[in-house]
């Protein structure tokens, strides 16, 4: 997606957003903010809303069922379910903190990693073969009722500023 439609996609939260600030710091009322975050996920999507079913599987082994609408990705889905999917790039395919493992049978019904994904992944704590990133896994009719697992750990290079040693 480029920048220019993200923007122009998600204007109308800016400008509230906008709004919000200069009535915080201009006026006497004062208010906390209870919309979502502006650059993630679809803002017109509500808890519960969609067509499809997605399963995931904490680290503790929790399974959360959440419904999924055309062409959310598992990022959108963890961010609005309050799911803990770390983000550290907010999807810019420049981390691999949202690392997720599939079942089998719905890594095969996916398109094939990009590059630039295959790439981030080789970063991914704890890899496996059926390892893809939640920002680039995008619902469809064919993934209803996919299993994704949450890793245990994940691994941020940007943040750790640590790089893997080979012994």
């Amino acid at each position: 997606m480029s920048l220019l439609r993200l923007f122009s996609h998600k204007a109308p939260l800016f400008k509230a957003a906008a709004k919000q600030s200069y009535l915080w710091k201009n006026t006497s009322m004062k208010a906390f903010s209870t919309t979502g975050a502006l650059l993630h996920g679809k803002s017109d999507i509500s808890r519960g809303e969609g067509p499809y079913t997605v399963h995931f599987i904490t680290p503790e082994g929790e399974t959360i069922d959440v419904k999924a609408t055309e062409g959310d990705t598992m990022l959108d889905l963890a961010q609005r379910y309050d799911i803990d999917l770390e983000c550290a790039c907010e999807g810019s395919l420049a981390c691999s903190t949202c690392h997720v493992i599939c079942d089998q049978e719905y890594f095969d019904r996916m398109e094939e990693p990009s590059d630039e994904e295959n790439d981030m992944l080789d970063l991914a704590f704890g890899l496996t073969d059926t390892s893809r990133l939640g920002c680039q896994i995008e619902m469809n009719q064919d993934l209803d009722g996919i299993t994704v697992r949450i890793p245990s750990a994940t691994r941020n290079l940007r943040v750790d500023g640590s790089k893997p040693t080979h012994h």
